[in-house]
């Protein structure tokens, strides 16, 4: 842990998150600061080829949604603070952004499992995610080698699907991930 974030008061405010070095990656919930591990090797190529697939769509589909990838703050609420930086996002509300962020909940989340710490993407984030107002939530967890689904907008909550699987983004009409390609384009 840094020196800087080891002197913050218990509660951080906007005003003191932005104040942060540049380059520490940290996370807000309720208006306290958490480290963000490092991302492995693996986890960035999943985030790229996800990311990239993702956006092909967009681009071709020429509507108003963006794709965004981390490190990109997205404020869930003000009062507590709650700032996520989550792996991938999808933004259909251009009036969320402004040039720091994303203000309010992105339509469609992806965030990959961390082997150090699941729990965070499986409960902590699953939880604001929800209540928060996203649409769609997926966890990639390379470790297991499963997706989990969450379609808040039908109160569709873990569907889990094996890496050899084509999975439809339901936020999108005719959007869908084949990740048995990503599986073996990355050897997992």
């Amino acid at each position: 842990m840094s020196p800087a974030l080891q002197q913050l008061p218990e509660t951080i405010t906007l005003e003191q998150y932005e104040a942060l070095p540049q380059g520490h990656r940290v996370e807000v919930f309720e208006g306290v600061a958490y480290d963000m591990a490092s991302p492995s090797r693996l986890h960035q190529a999943i985030s790229m080829e996800l990311s990239n697939i993702i956006y092909n769509y967009m681009k071709k589909k020429k509507g108003p949604c963006q794709v965004f990838s981390a490190p990109f703050d997205v404020k869930l609420s003000d009062k507590p603070l709650t700032i996520v930086q989550p792996d991938i996002m999808v933004i259909c509300d251009k009036s969320k952004l402004d040039e720091n962020r994303c203000n309010g909940a992105p339509d469609f989340i992806i965030e990959i499992a961390l082997p150090s710490n699941p729990a965070d993407d499986y409960i902590r984030k699953l939880y604001y995610y929800k209540n928060y107002g996203v649409r769609e939530y997926w966890i990639v967890d390379p470790r297991r080698k499963t997706v989990a689904v969450n379609y808040f907008a039908c109160n569709i909550v873990s569907v889990q699907y094996p890496f050899d699987s084509i999975i439809k983004v339901n936020v999108f009409d005719d959007l869908y991930i084949n990740f048995t390609e990503i599986a073996k384009l990355l050897d997992l």
